[in-house]
């Protein structure tokens, strides 16, 4: 199972809010300290269990990245930061495109410009904006689209 894309398990949830944890500080850095703590709070403590997870997973390694969809809606995709830049992230969302159909939505901070980036290379569009973030913080989202 090197490099496979596995559904979530249990045993792996710590792993998974690790990941979620470092790539945050790594990739978020408009977000204070006090942000970082509350929605750190909000993954370890269920938000992983809401939605449907898919891990990327290397057999040497364990989990190395995961995506978390409501339907064709990407909530979350975070890669570790060891691996960043391999293709995982891409992997994930190909993933999902097979499983969800290939209308994935996702909503992307907009002061996190390499995710925009990222997204848009792999060709979502942008489709509005929000003011205001999920836990309704002022951190603004765009909302984009992926058709293939």
């Amino acid at each position: 199972m090197q490099n496979a894309i596995i559904a979530y398990r249990e045993e792996n949830h710590d792993q998974l809010v690790d990941i979620w944890h470092r790539a945050v500080r790594r990739t978020h850095t408009f977000l204070e300290e006090e942000d970082i703590q509350f929605y750190h709070h909000i993954v370890r403590n269920g938000a992983l269990r809401e939605v449907e997870i898919w891990m990327a997973w290397n057999e040497s390694q364990g989990p190395t990245g995961f995506i978390g969809l409501d339907g064709p809606k990407i909530e979350m995709l975070f890669v570790d930061p060891e691996f960043h830049g391999q293709g995982i992230g891409s992997r994930l969302i190909q993933h999902a495109g097979k499983i969800k159909g290939t209308h994935l939505k996702v909503d992307v901070n907009e002061q996190n410009e390499k995710a925009h980036a990222f997204y848009k290379h792999l060709g979502f569009v942008q489709t509005g904006r929000s003011e205001l973030d999920g836990s309704g913080r002022a951190f603004p989202l765009l909302h984009m689209e992926w058709n293939q």
